[in-house]
């Protein structure tokens, strides 16, 4: 448990998601993962790390009522979204008090994530960074194609990475980079980045993969049924 105060800290967790690809015939963010609904799993594991103050679930309207039942003691806000996932973090942020310090804006989706992966994306932006993303190194080989599926290009990977939640920032300039965005967007530190803003990153974590299909929701399953993961080696700042 970190020795930092929370108070400052508030994360919002976008759950408006439909999982059609999850094929579960509710909000994926609902669907349950060893009993547990995703989005229960994924907001513990926020105040689990003890970085985190409060969060502000936004989920479908529909839902609001359903969703505030689920977290019992928790220091949790629900909050209606909007017709996409930008819409609706920028409501999650309309909730967010002046006084806070940093923002966090983590998946739903991302019920396994390890609380250090928070603890090192706060520490991060405690420390004076703007925008911090947690990351890890691209291992396939990646290809570009054209619209007919032919290659193109084979792509360096060594300065790609894969990005994953928690994202953090000071509250300040993510109220800015959303100020009059228009349009869904899938990548919150896109934004910063837009206000010529630096990104930095910090080691992600192979098990905070996001539940997106079946599969990955069968894997999930299996690494709470009790197999073994081991702990991922530290990423050198040369990976990151």
């Amino acid at each position: 448990m970190s020795a930092v105060d929370p108070s400052g800290v508030v994360a919002i967790v976008p759950a408006a998601g439909s999982g059609l690809r999850l094929g579960a015939g509710v909000p994926k963010a609902f669907v349950e993962l060893g009993g547990v609904p995703m989005v229960v799993r994924t907001v513990d594991g926020l105040l689990e790390s003890g970085v985190v103050g409060r969060v502000v679930v936004v989920v479908p309207v529909s839902e609001v009522t359903a969703a505030a039942s689920l977290f019992p003691g928790r220091p949790v806000t629900v909050v209606p979204g909007g017709a996409d996932r930008t819409a609706s973090v920028a409501a999650g942020l309309r909730a967010v008090t002046s006084d806070v310090d940093v923002v966090l804006v983590h998946d739903a989706a991302r019920p396994l994530t390890p609380p250090d992966v928070v603890r090192r994306v706060v520490a991060a932006v405690r420390s004076g960074l703007p925008a911090v993303i947690p990351v890890l190194p691209v291992t396939d080989t990646v290809k570009q194609v054209d619209a007919d599926g032919v290659v193109t290009a084979t792509v360096d990977r060594s300065a790609l990475r894969a990005v994953q939640t928690p994202q953090g920032f000071r509250r300040s300039d993510l109220v800015r980079a959303y100020a009059g965005v228009s349009g869904a967007l899938t990548d919150d530190a896109g934004l910063v980045e837009a206000l010529g803003d630096s990104v930095h990153t910090v080691a992600g974590d192979p098990v905070a993969f996001k539940v997106t299909t079946a599969w990955d929701l069968r894997i999930a399953e299996l690494i709470l049924a009790g197999a073994s993961v081991p702990e991922h080696p530290p990423i050198s700042a040369e990976e990151r």
